[in-house]
């Protein structure tokens, strides 16, 4: 089978294939398939975004496609920057965008904070599967580490005394939002496959 992901992020194919290759999934990027489907997302949910994306790219690719949509939710900023993480402050650039969050968190006495993720599928036949994860952490005063994409250098995992860009590709799968949700929409798709 193969699912085509709604997104040109290259990190998040990697991870999507190391968890949907077990089941003998195959997981493409649009553009492999030729295709560029720019997504305007106006849901206020992460799973709302991650439907319109997955829908989109089904209708144009004529196969299943999967798309997820997350952010950091910092309790302090009111769960901020959340829907928005990817454009946070109208910023380019993951640097810029982490800085201004550390910038808006000086003084502020919780650091607490979760990444969460929805993964939806949308099948031709109208069929559609979603999955959520999370993950709890803290703010880490400053960037640490090289690995990772996003907000990962400032997001601490307190279990883990790093952040999500010291862990390794494993250890991050393990843990992170999209790991949680990926695994959960493994064993559904699983059970879908089995069905159909």
């Amino acid at each position: 089978m193969k699912l085509v992901l709604a997104s040109q992020n290259k990190g998040k194919l990697k991870e999507m294939q190391a968890i949907l290759n077990e089941l003998g999934v195959e997981v493409v990027l649009q553009s492999d398939l030729g295709l560029s489907v720019d997504v305007e997302e106006t849901g206020t949910t992460f799973a709302e975004n991650s439907r319109l994306k997955a829908q989109a790219v089904m209708e144009a690719s004529g196969l299943p496609a999967i798309a997820d949509d997350s952010g950091l939710c910092v309790d302090a900023l009111n769960g901020a920057p959340g829907v928005y993480s990817a454009r946070y402050g109208g910023v380019e650039g993951d640097v810029a965008r982490y800085q201004l969050l550390l910038q808006n968190l000086r003084g502020a006495m919780s650091r607490t904070a979760h990444f969460q993720t929805a993964i939806v599928c949308c099948f031709p036949n109208g069929d559609v599967l979603e999955t959520e994860g999370r993950c709890d952490g803290t703010i880490a005063y400053a960037p640490q580490g090289e690995g990772g994409f996003g907000y990962d250098p400032i997001f601490f995992v307190p279990s883990m005394r790093k952040t999500f860009a010291q862990l390794t590709a494993e250890e991050k799968n393990t843990i992170s939002h999209r790991g949680v949700a990926l695994r959960a929409f493994a064993g559904e798709l699983k059970k879908y496959l089995e069905k159909n």
